[in-house]
């Protein structure tokens, strides 16, 4: 059918430049961490915009923001579409954010073209995606698969000290009943999700829109090495216990064990803290960030098992010790087949171009991928920027992935 790109295009762009304020880091970015203000403020104006556009809204136990049209079959499996309110530290106004508005774009198109659902169509905002201000990642969509208990909560906390279940219940919301936003995944029949690609090759290859075959899995962890503080003028080079020397020996291999795989799979050490962090003082202490991804599961498991190895062997030298914590661990997933097939076709009907693409990040659909047939459809980031104030991906092109989305959706009823 016949649908107006301008008007979506126009409804995209008064959203997100509206949800662009609530913002910890005007001028420098956006800044909105889960349990904040910024938070709350985004999760009110997404209600607004959902109860306008027709949908049942309510929040859940975890801190989502559901909305939901009602089908004509009560009994019909549901589509949902999704994605993150939150954001990194001085990230851009797209990420995760636009595809929670290309959900809430399609339902305003099922109103206003006035099409009856056999079966329920949902919008989902999660709550903390990124697992920037915890260390984390996918609580939302964890506490929709059930996989969040006040442990979890407890375990987790921000850099000044504060757990999740603290910052749940400074929210206003109730910890002990987190349990509760678990969903029927039984009752979900495909899950969506509409995002920016956060790389340079849609945009390199000027390529309207990506449709996505893979999500690479993740493993996280934190490393703390143990030396001791000592003078460094005075302490000879063979009686140090130096815990910046053990770290920096294994961080330096890190990123080549990656480069040896040839296929993708990257690594990331992108947090590093010294103790007492003094110019003429032996390292106490250090602390630093892994962050291992790839389509292939193995890949991950071997850089991982070489890091251990790598540690164990570089603290017994000198007599340090070191914890490797787990932080986030998730397996790859291939997305559908069957709905790959018609959003490729869907793009030649409405002569956009298109091609198969790899996901390296993590998504709300990763997760979710796991359990539920999931989808992904990408639209192009501009010089491939994202995490980063300058991300940008055209309104006209979110549009485009809101059209073959929609054409799905009525397809699958």
């Amino acid at each position: 059918m016949t649908i107006n790109i301008e008007t979506i295009t126009k409804g995209l762009k008064k959203d997100l430049e509206s949800l662009s304020e609530f913002n910890a880091t005007k001028g420098n970015g956006t800044t909105r961490l889960p349990f904040t203000k910024e938070a709350r403020d985004c999760v009110k104006y997404l209600s607004k915009i959902m109860q306008e556009a027709g949908l049942t809204v309510h929040n859940d136990e975890a801190g989502n923001v559901i909305g939901t049209l009602q089908g004509e079959d009560k009994g019909a499996p549901a589509i949902v579409m999704g994605s993150h309110y939150d954001s990194v530290v001085n990230g851009g106004n797209f990420d995760g954010i636009a595809g929670v508005v290309c959900g809430i774009e399609i339902a305003r198109l099922i109103r206003d073209t006035g099409v009856k659902l056999k079966r329920n169509f949902t919008v989902i905002g999660f709550c903390d995606e990124e697992g920037m201000r915890f260390g984390t990642g996918f609580f939302g969509s964890k506490g929709i698969l059930g996989q969040l208990d006040l442990e979890y909560l407890h375990k987790y906390k921000d850099k000044d000290g504060i757990s999740i279940y603290e910052a749940m219940k400074q929210y206003g919301l109730m910890p002990g009943s987190v349990e509760k936003a678990k969903m029927d995944m039984d009752k979900i029949k495909a899950y969506i999700e509409i995002h920016p690609e956060q790389g340079p090759v849609l945009d390199a290859k000027k390529i309207e829109l990506g449709l996505v075959e893979c999500i690479v899995g993740m493993q996280r962890y934190m490393v703390t090495v143990n030396g001791r503080a000592d003078h460094a003028g005075t302490t000879p080079m063979d009686m140090r216990i130096d815990a910046v020397d053990v770290s920096t020996k294994v961080i330096s291999k890190i990123a080549d064990w990656a480069r040896e795989k040839n296929d993708g799979t990257v690594a990331t050490t992108g947090f590093m803290r010294v103790c007492p962090s003094a110019m003429n003082i032996v390292a106490e202490k250090v602390e630093f960030s892994i962050d291992v991804r790839s389509k292939h599961e193995e890949n991950i498991r071997d850089i991982v098992s070489k890091i251990k190895a790598a540690l164990k062997t570089e603290c017994e030298k000198c007599g340090a010790t070191y914890e490797m914590n787990e932080k986030l661990k998730i397996s790859p997933v291939h997305l559908n087949e069957e709905m790959l097939s018609k959003l490729a076709k869907n793009c030649e009907a409405r002569g956009y171009s298109y091609q198969r693409i790899l996901s390296g990040a993590g998504h709300d659909a990763l997760p979710i991928g796991q359990v539920v047939d999931t989808v992904m459809v990408f639209a192009p980031s501009k010089d491939g920027r994202s995490h980063c104030p300058v991300e940008w991906t055209e309104y006209s092109d979110l549009a485009k992935a809101v059209a073959i989305t929609y054409d799905l959706i009525i397809d699958m009823q």
